[in-house]
């Protein structure tokens, strides 16, 4: 039993180490995304007007939330993935 639970910490562990480099990505990606934005000019921007700029705020907006919520989701599946490993870890020494 022990070596199935070392086995699965072992593969979480992995697993974990595989999400952290896909948050990284996502953070550089994130990083040069505001530098694109912020080397926009602040004069005159070619958006088709008022009604273009407020769409274009918005769509960018979206993106963000999205990529938030993302981040929220898999930190929630990994606290639920630590939670069954310690819930079996004390199950495991009240034996």
């Amino acid at each position: 039993m022990d070596q199935k639970i070392t086995d699965m910490l072992i593969h979480m562990s992995h697993s974990h180490g595989q999400i952290a480099r896909i948050i990284d990505a996502e953070r550089h990606v994130v990083v040069r995304i505001a530098q694109i934005i912020h080397a926009i000019p602040d004069a005159e921007p070619a958006f088709d007007g008022t009604d273009g700029l407020v769409e274009s705020a918005g769509r960018i907006n979206k993106s963000v939330v999205a990529y938030l919520n993302s981040i929220a989701d898999l930190e929630e599946a990994m606290a639920e993935n630590l939670e069954l490993v310690i819930k079996e870890l004390k199950d495991q020494d009240e034996e």
